[in-house]
């Protein structure tokens, strides 16, 4: 049995002739915040995709909750351990908040409609958007709808929640909130793995950065470690870029 939330051995991936991760090792221990950062085509979304099993491993192996993903006999057994937010929020026009969170629950869960809409409300709470639950996505802010999203992945409950650029869809000013309700789920102890560009969440709430470049871990450590003082010259230069900005 492996201690880990998720494990991750000598992972590869190529899409095409290009090879996107070169046998790349990796855990994640149960209520840790990690968080992957580097340059577009790094293969950090990649990494992230392979841990959630939306995405096959070309070789290695990946444990995530004691479930062999690598083994596709089993790895449909990841489901309803992991939530996955995404860049886009990809809800449902003609469904309520309510109707987006809970629909996952009465269709693929066969939950009675009323025990999913008392889930989705709970999940809708948590993410301090219970009042607009009977509310259309048109009718929400980018930000909004980011967190309905949120909630969607909450209300089945997972162990992990995986972030995907969450909040780069969004207008500047609505990052904040987005980025409250993440901290608020790592203050609770939600084991997280997040793909991100602010620095500054990275910085406050992560407890490993881990920089990727060109398909490797280049280098891992604390915030402190990684922001005050970068070892590689590839996590020195990204640094000074991104901060500068």
């Amino acid at each position: 049995m492996n201690k880990s939330a998720i494990s991750l051995s000598r992972i590869t991936k190529s899409f095409g002739s290009t090879q996107v991760l070169k046998e790349i090792s990796l855990d994640v221990m149960p209520g840790e915040v990690l968080v992957l950062i580097g340059a577009s085509g790094s293969g950090k979304s990649t990494v992230l995709r392979i841990m959630s099993g939306l995405e096959h491993a070309d070789g290695g192996e990946i444990w995530v909750n004691d479930v062999p993903l690598h083994d596709s006999k089993r790895s449909r057994e990841i489901c309803g351990h992991v939530g996955m937010v995404f860049q886009q929020f990809n809800l449902f026009p003609h469904k309520t908040a309510l109707g987006n969170v809970t629909l996952a629950l009465i269709k693929a869960q066969k939950m009675p409609e009323s025990e999913a809409n008392k889930r989705g409300m709970a999940a809708l709470e948590r993410v301090g958007l219970a009042e607009r639950a009977n509310h259309y996505p048109a009718q929400l802010s980018g930000g909004q709808q980011q967190r309905v999203a949120i909630a969607r992945a909450l209300a089945v409950e997972p162990k992990i929640m995986f972030f995907d650029e969450a909040t780069s869809a969004l207008d500047p000013e609505l990052v904040g909130e987005v980025m409250e309700v993440m901290r608020s789920l790592a203050r609770d102890g939600m084991t997280m793995v997040v793909v991100t560009h602010e620095m500054g969440f990275a910085r406050k709430t992560a407890d490993r950065v881990v920089f990727m470049d060109q398909g490797i871990i280049a280098e891992q450590g604390s915030p402190e470690q990684l922001f005050v003082n970068p070892q590689n010259p590839r996590t020195q230069q990204f640094l000074s870029r991104v901060l500068e900005h």
